[in-house]
């Protein structure tokens, strides 16, 4: 009887023990959510699932293709998934809580990990369809990306800058990016614009199946945005096939992102695993060259996650 004693009494000790430890073990597991499979997010995902994977082999990583950064930002919000990709636009919209971007109420949950790479809007025009500025856009067929995606968002901004409506053009498609260019090829669409990295695979396809022109958006109409997340960019000659000269475009800064209830000790260790396997992520898509430690917090626009806030503290960025 007293042994039995003896045994509750360690085992309910045990309990209060484990009762009293704190709750920053590793997540059992970890969704990187992404965007579309021809776009640039997933590929870089894919390869930040396999290094955080490493980081953390107790926890399974799974990777998943979404409609990008609203969706993302509205998973992370609700716990769906654990660290994301973003444009800073429309980070900064959802910690606003924006609604005609796509957020009902400001997501304030939202952690930030990294700065990484630009996203340059991209506006690809079929080189018979007679578009060489974003004038001739009017009364023509183009797609803006899935609905209420970053991309879309984007779409709208450069347009109502250019004094352009959806209603000035003859046909409007919300499609992803493999889909617009599926359509650009059987000549049921003039024009696709992506706000991805550059060297899009998507508008790499395109540009080795029709002859394609590269519509450049001027600095006056960036500054005609209003809007800081927006930068003047340069799309290099010789970026897609047939692209011959410098375009001028806007830029907008992607993040990567988590929320609050993800513990520290997960987000310094996918952190870490970020910033020392860049050349897995470079692998995985060119776009990743353009990501740079230096540049981790430049324009974070929500607060920084103290995981990752560790890591830089560690590595000298923050003091």
């Amino acid at each position: 009887m007293m042994v039995i004693r003896r045994s509750f009494v360690l085992l309910a000790s045990f309990a209060i023990i484990l009762v009293a430890l704190p709750v920053h073990a590793a997540e059992n597991f970890i969704n990187v959510l992404t965007g579309g499979t021809s776009g640039v997010y997933y590929p870089l995902g894919v390869a930040l699932g396999n290094v955080i994977g490493k980081a953390l082999p107790a926890a399974k990583v799974s990777v998943q293709a979404t409609k990008a950064s609203v969706e993302n930002l509205n998973l992370l919000q609700a716990g769906r998934g654990e660290i994301a990709f973003t444009l800073g636009d429309s980070l900064s919209d959802a910690w606003k809580g924006n609604e005609e971007a796509g957020f009902k109420t400001p997501l304030k949950k939202l952690r930030g990990i990294a700065a990484i790479y630009p996203n340059y809007i991209q506006i690809v025009a079929r080189a018979d369809a007679g578009i060489k500025t974003l004038a001739d856009l009017k009364g023509k067929r183009v797609s803006v990306g899935a609905p209420k995606s970053g991309t879309e968002l984007n779409a709208r901004a450069v347009f109502a800058a250019a004094g352009i409506t959806y209603k000035d053009l003859s046909k409007v498609e919300y499609l992803p990016f493999g889909e617009s260019v599926e359509l650009m090829k059987n000549r049921q669409l003039d024009v696709t614009l992506q706000s991805a990295g550059l060297g899009v695979s998507a508008l790499r396809d395109l540009a080795t199946s029709v002859d394609i022109v590269v519509v450049p958006v001027p600095p006056d109409v960036i500054k005609k945005i209003n809007d800081p997340a927006y930068l003047p960019a340069t799309i290099p000659a010789n970026t897609y096939q047939g692209q011959k000269t410098d375009v001028p475009t806007a830029a907008v800064q992607n993040f990567l992102v988590t929320h609050d209830g993800v513990s520290n000790d997960t987000v310094y260790a996918m952190t870490k695993a970020l910033w020392t396997n860049l050349d897995q992520l470079v692998a995985a898509h060119s776009a990743a060259k353009a990501i740079d430690l230096k540049h981790a917090l430049d324009g974070m626009p929500v607060p920084l996650h103290p995981g990752a806030e560790k890591y830089y503290k560690e590595v000298g960025l923050i003091k």
